[in-house]
């Protein structure tokens, strides 16, 4: 079984900064290929957004409202997504989810996201 473990989030003043980690692992110790590495968010109220999102080839999407703030990275080795959020704002108040899409054996690629980590922002 895959696993997604978040860590990172926490508290901050508007204009710090948090860096979000998400490390996938399968407990019998079985291969994993990850293919496509995302952070979506949810705030109070709100729908789950999709923030960022990084393939396996390095391809890079943001959404426009964290571009030019947040950094999506991978290490591919170690099955590990980071977020390096910086100037955070109010706004960005939310839970964040890992999310990816993972190949192992001999279940095939599937998404699965992790338990999500809680960034507040305060003015």
């Amino acid at each position: 079984q895959v696993q997604l473990v978040e860590s990172g989030g926490g508290s901050v003043q508007a204009g710090g900064s948090l860096r979000l980690s998400c490390a996938a692992s399968e407990a019998s110790g079985r291969r994993l290929v990850s293919n496509i590495m995302s952070w979506y968010r949810q705030a109070p109220w709100k729908e789950r957004e999709l923030v960022a999102t990084i393939t396996s080839g390095g391809r890079i999407n943001y959404v426009d409202s964290v571009k030019d703030r947040f950094t999506i990275s991978a290490d591919n080795a170690k099955n590990t997504v980071y977020l390096q959020m910086n100037s955070l704002k109010p706004d960005d108040t939310a839970v964040y989810y890992c999310n990816a899409n993972i190949w192992t054996a001999p279940t095939g690629s599937q998404y699965y996201w992790g338990q999500g980590t809680q960034v507040t922002v305060s003015s």
